[in-house]
């Protein structure tokens, strides 16, 4: 399938409409925005590297029960999926302490939790993603119980195959974020990306950050983190 008319534009991807219209183009950028957007800049390969990587981990989930939008990689940046209607809210699943977590909560990054966690925010750029439970969602009408009950399950089942995955490739999965969407039929599927964008990398060792963190806190060697995730996902190749 072919690119038409570009229907959205967000902080990391680019969607275009196909000749079909159950079929939709993603297009990953280099572009990195953090800190709710106020830090912007550029992550040299990162597109391509999302790009792959998301791929390839949506097709592992494909193969374990995880229904996804993926269907096919058209090229380095490019790759089909089936249009979705985005369920507008973010899930954050947590297995270690990180982040505006440990910051929410005043505890130090690093702790091991006996069981994950689970939140949702809203997903809203101009309300900046605030935090939302299942009441919250319901009232609003952004998902129904039954859908929320199948997001939460889903999530955790994508947890422990991808942590369990991970694990191979001697890197701790701490954190990550999802996004689901619904096909014309009403069913609930994977959508957007699993990358270092969107999910909390450390080496299993010596818990070296190996995701976006460093670009969020100017730790430099941004560009080297994600291709050292990239290498670890597709072997030295």
């Amino acid at each position: 399938m072919e690119k038409k008319e570009q229907l959205y534009e967000g902080k990391a991807k680019k969607v275009f409409a196909t000749e079909d219209e159950g079929y939709v183009i993603v297009s990953y950028k280099d572009d990195a925005t953090a800190l709710d957007g106020l830090k912007k800049g550029t992550i040299a390969g990162k597109g391509e590297i999302n790009n792959r990587m998301s791929n390839r981990i949506m097709q592992l989930l494909e193969k374990n029960g995880i229904k996804t939008h993926f269907v096919e990689e058209l090229s380095s940046r490019d790759t089909l999926v089936r249009r979705v209607a985005i369920v507008p809210l973010e899930v954050i699943i947590r297995n270690i302490s990180a982040g505006s977590f440990a910051k929410r909560f005043g505890v130090e990054e690093g702790i091991v939790f006996a069981e994950p966690t689970i939140e949702f925010s809203y997903k809203n750029d101009e309300l900046h993603d605030p935090l939302m439970n299942s009441y919250h969602a319901v009232a609003l009408g952004v998902a129904t119980w039954d859908e929320i009950e199948t997001i939460k399950s889903m999530a955790f089942k994508i947890n422990s195959l991808m942590k369990e995955y991970f694990l191979t490739l001697n890197v701790k999965l701490v954190d990550f974020k999802l996004e689901f969407g619904r096909l014309p039929d009403g069913t609930i599927v994977l959508a957007d990306e699993i990358s270092p964008d969107t999910c909390r990398f450390w080496d299993a060792d010596t818990n070296e950050k190996l995701d976006k963190d460093r670009f969020r806190r100017d730790m430099g060697g941004v560009e080297d983190a994600y291709n050292e995730m990239m290498r670890r996902v597709f072997g030295d190749k």
